[in-house]
């Protein structure tokens, strides 16, 4: 698996993180770049780690599992493909607040990053052209400015949405 493949991934991955960071930044009165960060931070950070995790725990016990491991894969890609697309014809509705407490964040952050998890575990069983540290870096670092994007994007559009009203 190259570098880009990877970085696909990787924005793959940080979609369900940018739509809550859509939300907070929306939720949130006035965003700064602190707000933005701490959503960043959180959400690359497990991003990161959930990866590392399901990696070194299918490492683990890889040889009990080399012969029927690229089906695993398979199966576990094919899961997470199906639950986005899932998740994006549901017509279901989460409500978001703008809690940017260690609590609300830790919960998350978790719950956007489970499917990292998955493709962690799938990164045990395919040949990476680089390290895991380098790859669970760029999947961080790659969530971490698209969720920061997202809290500041949405908190400009609508700053300007409410200028343009109250001009009217």
């Amino acid at each position: 698996m190259t570098l880009l493949e990877i970085f696909l991934i990787g924005i793959g991955l940080s979609m369900d993180a940018f739509a809550v960071a859509i939300c907070k930044g929306l939720a949130i009165r006035t965003v700064s770049l602190k707000h933005a960060a701490w959503v960043g931070l959180w959400f690359g950070g497990f991003q990161m780690l959930m990866p590392l995790l399901g990696f070194l725990l299918a490492h683990s016990f890889a040889q009990a599992i080399a012969a029927f491991d690229h089906w695993i894969a398979f199966l576990l890609l094919a899961v997470i493909g199906g639950n986005m697309i899932r998740e994006a014809l549901s017509a279901e509705e989460e409500e978001v607040s703008g809690d940017l407490s260690a609590r609300a964040m830790l919960l998350l952050a978790i719950a956007t990053s489970i499917d990292a998890l998955a493709v962690g575990v799938t990164f045990s069983m395919v040949e990476l052209s680089v390290s895991i540290w380098l790859a669970v870096c760029l999947i961080g670092c790659t969530t971490f400015l698209i969720s920061l994007g997202g809290v500041y994007a949405v908190s400009y559009t609508h700053l300007r949405a409410h200028e343009t009203t109250l001009h009217l």
